[in-house]
This record gives structure tokens, sequence and C-alpha cells, in this order.
């Protein structure tokens, strides 16, 4: 208990006075999983749409591979990045081993998953005569999208808030294609690891109260959006 008090008064300190170096570690780790976060939405939402709305052959083993996808371990993911960009990999000529770019990609597939599955779940516990009730009316098929994504915003927004806590909860990925880099790509995470792995524990103890108050505040936020209009 000693050691969390030393720890959270370590943290304040450090926020206080503006480490440089803890502020550019908290700022890269919004960027990242941040940035991660955005392009599993871009990818996750339009496929749970496609995977909650249209029937085809295979579409239930794509929706089971999803599921199983929202339980990948990250170091799997990390090692399977890893391997793509390695030299020798087939994106190696990119050189976006141990780069922020290549951790965000680690993350993006770590969430995608995630967010298309909440996504589908969102979409497909509509009733179904919504759908029928907005194309009776008129309205486009781009139309009929945009409005079955307003009437499962709730979930929808479940889908984000989720992706981003699996990413920057995350360290195993990050560490194998990141590298853990001092200014440039060490994170949060990371940091926290090196600290303990080197026997600082009152300070890996303060970035650990750090990324919990980010990640509380960042969810906090999409919270606040997530029920808004509904009752207190």
């Amino acid at each position: 208990m000693e050691v969390f008090f030393s720890g959270l008064k370590e943290a304040v300190r450090l926020l206080a006075s503006g480490d440089r170096e803890v502020l550019e570690v908290a700022v890269r780790t919004l960027e990242v999983s941040g940035l991660a976060t955005l392009a599993s939405v871009v990818i996750g939402v339009p496929f749970g749409l496609l995977l909650a709305l249209k029937h085809f052959p295979g579409r239930r083993f794509l929706v089971s591979l999803v599921n199983f996808g929202m339980g990948l371990p990250p170091v799997v993911v990390g090692l399977a990045v890893w391997l793509t960009f390695t030299r020798y990999g087939p994106l190696g000529s990119l050189n976006l081993l141990y780069t922020p770019a290549a951790m965000i990609i680690a993350q993006a597939v770590i969430a995608s998953p995630i967010v298309t599955g909440f996504t589908v779940a969102a979409i497909q516990s509509l009733n179904p005569n919504v759908r029928l009730q907005i194309l009776a009316l008129g309205a486009s098929r781009l139309q009929m999208l945009w409005l079955l994504v307003r009437e499962a915003r709730l979930g929808l927004l479940a889908a984000v808030i989720a992706g981003f806590g699996g990413v920057i909860s995350e360290v195993g990925a990050s560490m194998m294609v990141g590298g853990n880099i001092a200014g440039s790509t060490r994170v949060l995470t990371t940091a926290i690891v090196l600290a303990v792995g080197q026997g600082k524990t009152e300070l890996a103890t303060a970035l650990s109260v750090i990324l919990f108050v980010l990640s509380y505040g960042i969810t906090a936020f999409l919270t606040a959006a997530q029920q808004r209009g509904t009752p207190a």
C-alpha cells in the first residue's frame, strides 16, 4: 500500500512539474491508441454492417472468425505484424518496423475484430421492422444505413470504447513491433514494463496511475457522448 501512495505522489509530481519525458510518452500513447482506434472504426463498422445486414454463403463462418478475433492474444498479433514488416518480410521494404506506424497497425489489428463484433451485435439487436419501415418511407440505401447507425449509436459507441480499451492497455504487440525506443516508440505501457525491469517500482506505479487516469478520462468522455439524451 505504501508503494501505491508513493507512486500516486510521484505521478502528481511528474504531472505538476510538466516532466517533458512523461508528457511526451503520454501524448504518444494517446496518438498511437487514438489512431489505431480510429482505423479500427473505419474498418470494423462498415464490415460489421455488412455482416449484420447481408446474408450470403460463409457469413456465419466470418462472424465466428470475428468473434474469435475479439480474443486474439496481442503478442501473437505483434509477431504476425513483426513478420510482415521485418526486413525479409513481404512488406519489409516499407521500413515500418520499430516505428509508431507499426504500433498503430498492430493495435488496429487487435481492435478491429472488437469493433466489428460489437457493431454486428448492435445492428442485429435492432427491431428488424425498423429497416423495412425506413425503406418503405422512400429512403435510399445510404440513408437507411445512416439511420440504422444513429439508431444503434449506443452499441456502436460501446464498440469504440471497447476497441480503445483493448489497445491503450496493450503492451506485448507494441513492444514487439515498436521496440520501446525512447523518444520514438515508447508509450506508457512499455515504459511501465521497463521501469519494473529496472526495479523502479515507484516510477512504474506513477506511470500506471497516469495511464489509468488517461484511459478513464477518454472512456468517460466517450461514455458521456454515448449516454447523451438518455435518462440519468
